[in-house]
């Protein structure tokens, strides 16, 4: 294609109507000029490597948890002090999973008044951006997964996908675009992005302070542990769903992209860790589907639902789940049959007339016809567990009604180790000229292919087993 038409296709792709606009800040002194070159467009050099770095979050998520480590080391962890940051972590682990997650990135239920207030809130104490500007992006990452557009894709390395992407700068419009028009007409999700470093410092740090300040007189525990550190955990976790959820486990719904299934993800994520269920069924309330797979996110937005925080949770039909987790074992199932050796197509097999087969047996061939293909068993006579003496009788001769049930009915794997002997098919030799005639002439053939294209032969459903003719009365 020429290079003037790539880039009118190009031009028609990206001005394509799909409802979606350009990401546009609220806060007031964000600014973006998309005329000017992005920094992250600059090869790095000694020179600007620096401008390449996103010093706010590269501060949040490492220089502060660097801090908190190191003062630990003077301040003692009490027991209260340690409880309370468990607590605290799993509530802000929750504002995220739950809140920016499920609720807001995916609308997968609806939360009245008072949950999306406590959502907003223990969600900003987890110092992960804005409801605003992270569910934008996870939108855009379910958009355009796996590809340049995706912000946080995996496959531009494990520690990119982790936190990289956070800590160097991206260019905004490389990324891909989403609709979040829902987003801007939520009032909690517009005043917490308006004001979400006040919300991140009175709900990261201040409040888990000044609750173990209070309650335990451990005023310096409160920050270091409950604060910084707990700060720390339920970061790492959540950068986890964007690292380890595409890089560890199962596929058993689809394999086309990167996401996955483990139950360490989902341990360490408060259930996001069934990936390839969510990535497939995204408005999904759940992660985990099984009772017995570990989600407490799911868990407590039915227990939300039961004191009637929570409504409308959303759940795609166990019929759709089962044809996907089918489709994608029947893929599977290709993929292995595709490495076993089926012999050779009977298409391609030359067509030997009977005098040609009888002379090749005399010749010193062992060749057997069985339901008009033959069979090369030369090597196969001495390891025959019916003895030599009963698979030679046979060479020369047409052998279906003998290995069909005439002296003994074989077994699935006998045919199906027959079928690895083929050398030719008989002119006129019973179903199978027939049928190779049929496809030449592209008629109807009763065969089914897999997706690899390869015949699908199913047990009891191979070439060389006959039907035995039943029992009749004698004539009379």
């Amino acid at each position: 294609m020429p290079e003037s038409s790539a880039s009118a296709s190009e031009a028609q792709a990206s001005a394509f109507p799909d409802g979606t606009t350009d990401y546009v800040p609220l806060r007031s002194g964000a600014k973006f000029d998309p005329k000017k070159v992005h920094i992250s467009d600059v090869p790095m050099t000694w020179g600007n490597w620096y401008k390449h770095v996103n010093w706010l979050n590269t501060t949040l998520i490492i220089f502060i948890p660097m801090i908190g480590f190191i003062s630990a080391y003077w301040i003692p962890l009490k027991l209260a002090t340690a409880i309370f940051s468990a607590i605290y972590y799993f509530n802000t682990g929750l504002g995220i999973t739950a809140g920016y997650h499920r609720l807001w990135s995916h609308n997968s239920f609806r939360a009245s008044l008072p949950l999306r207030i406590y959502l907003a809130a223990v969600g900003a104490g987890a110092v992960e951006g804005s409801i605003r500007w992270w569910s934008k992006g996870h939108r855009a990452h379910h958009r355009y997964t796996d590809t340049e557009k995706d912000p946080y894709a995996v496959r531009k390395g494990f520690l990119y996908s982790h936190f990289g992407w956070m800590v160097m700068k991206q260019n905004p419009k490389a990324l891909g675009r989403t609709d979040i028009t829902d987003l801007n007409e939520d009032s909690i999700v517009v005043w917490q992005h308006c004001h979400y470093l006040k919300c991140v410092i009175a709900m990261g740090l201040v409040f888990p302070t000044a609750f173990c300040g209070l309650m335990f007189n451990d005023w310096l525990g409160g920050f270091v542990y409950a604060g910084i550190l707990r700060i720390c955990v339920v970061q790492q976790a959540t950068f986890c769903v964007n690292s380890l959820a595409h890089w560890l486990g199962d596929q058993p719904f689809d394999d086309r992209h990167s996401p996955r299934d483990h139950v360490i993800t989902a341990l360490i994520t408060l259930g996001e860790g069934y990936h390839n269920f969510h990535h497939q069924f995204p408005s999904d309330y759940r992660n985990a589907i099984e009772w017995w797979q570990y989600d407490p996110t799911k868990w407590m937005i039915v227990l939300w639902k039961y004191v009637g925080l929570a409504t409308d949770l959303k759940q795609f039909r166990a019929n759709e789940i089962e044809k996907g987790r089918v489709q994608q074992l029947q893929k599977k199932l290709d993929q292995k049959r595709h490495t076993l050796d089926w012999g050779i197509p009977l298409e391609q097999l030359p067509v030997v007339d009977w005098d040609d087969f009888v002379a090749g047996s005399k010749d010193g061939k062992a060749l057997v016809a069985i339901a008009g293909v033959i069979h090369d068993v030369a090597a196969f006579i001495k390891d025959h567990p019916g003895g030599k003496a009963l698979i030679s009788s046979a060479i020369g001769k047409d052998a279906t009604a003998i290995f069909n049930g005439g002296v003994y009915g074989h077994s699935n794997a006998a045919h199906n180790l027959l079928s690895t002997m083929r050398v030719g098919v008989l002119r006129g030799g019973c179903e199978v000229e027939i049928w190779k005639r049929a496809q030449f002439e592209n008629k109807d053939v009763a065969y089914i292919n897999d997706s690899a294209g390869q015949r699908i032969v199913r047990a009891g459903a191979q070439v060389t087993r006959v039907a035995q003719p039943m029992a009749s009365a004698d004539a009379a």
